[in-house]
């Protein structure tokens, strides 16, 4: 690759390479105030790239390559490179990863103990983990939270917090514009800006946090708090989970014990403020 571009997040190093000076600028930028790797060894790599060679200056398309990749998948424009380069890092992660239990979840932690929120695409936990990590919390992760097979802790993984749409405009509100990306229109899910997370989440990437209560949030609905059975957490988390099969019994293990370990509940909210002020009741009531 004629751009490469590596650092460490949390237990896990990238290398992202591009034909492209862009994209990586972009992701420099975002990824500024990241260690290097370990010893310079890199757990993944992403590579950016034309899948012809004329597509580097007519109509440049970025097709998305790396140790993983999904052969179908379609090239984005060069414009949404930052974007394609963090879909390449989250395909690593989902098809590679066997080090940890991967949930599709965003993740903060408070007091040494973490809360761990899941759900569909637009149900808010990346709104409310980033909003958390601004109010007294440390974010601990957005799309994915990694549980590890060993002593059951999660571990730190604070890449950059993609919002979508109106939750760009709530954190806009909150944070320095400096520890924005650039805002990427036209996108599957609409307008996409990444968010650095601050400096007490990137301070805190060695430190793993015991899990203490499981949320599914749902934004848009009257306020609500509904129990979850034991049965039903463990089947949410597994199609929650990219890597559950593919671990085998360490797998299950792993996912028992959280699902034993925590409580839980569901939460409907029609906006930011009651939600806060949900997990904030929810989790005293946990402790």
């Amino acid at each position: 690759m004629r751009h490469q571009l590596a650092f460490q997040v949390g237990p896990v190093a990238f290398r992202v390479g591009s034909a492209w000076r862009a994209p990586l600028d972009a992701l420099a930028s975002l990824y500024a105030a990241y260690p290097a790797p370990e010893d310079g060894i890199c757990d993944f790599t992403v590579r950016l790239e034309p899948e012809k060679p004329w597509r580097r200056w007519v109509r440049p398309s970025v097709a998305i390559h790396g140790d993983y990749i999904l052969p179908d998948a379609a090239p984005l424009p060069l414009a949404m490179g930052l974007l394609a380069a963090e879909m390449g890092m989250n395909l690593q992660m989902a098809l590679g990863q066997k080090r940890f239990l991967l949930l599709h979840a965003s993740s903060v932690e408070k007091d040494g103990r973490a809360l761990i929120m899941t759900g569909e695409s637009g149900a808010g936990k990346s709104t409310l983990a980033a909003l958390l990590g601004e109010r007294g919390w440390r974010l601990m992760g957005d799309e994915f939270a990694l549980l590890d097979l060993d002593d059951g802790r999660l571990r730190p993984f604070p890449r950059a917090i993609s919002l979508k749409n109106g939750a760009i405009r709530v954190m806009e509100g909150e944070v320095a514009a400096e520890r924005f990306g650039p805002a990427l229109e036209g996108t599957p899910k609409g307008t996409i800006r990444h968010l650095r997370p601050n400096a007490e989440a990137l301070a805190g990437m060695g430190e793993a946090a015991k899990p203490a209560l499981i949320l599914f949030p749902r934004f848009g609905e009257a306020e609500a708090v509904r129990p979850v059975g034991q049965a039903e957490i463990f089947m949410r988390l597994t199609q929650a989970s990219t890597n559950y099969v593919s671990l085998g019994r360490a797998g299950f293990d792993a996912l028992a014990g959280l699902v034993a370990g925590c409580p839980s509940a569901a939460i409907d909210y029609p906006d930011t403020d009651t939600a806060i002020e949900l997990v904030e009741e929810l989790w005293r009531e946990a402790a």
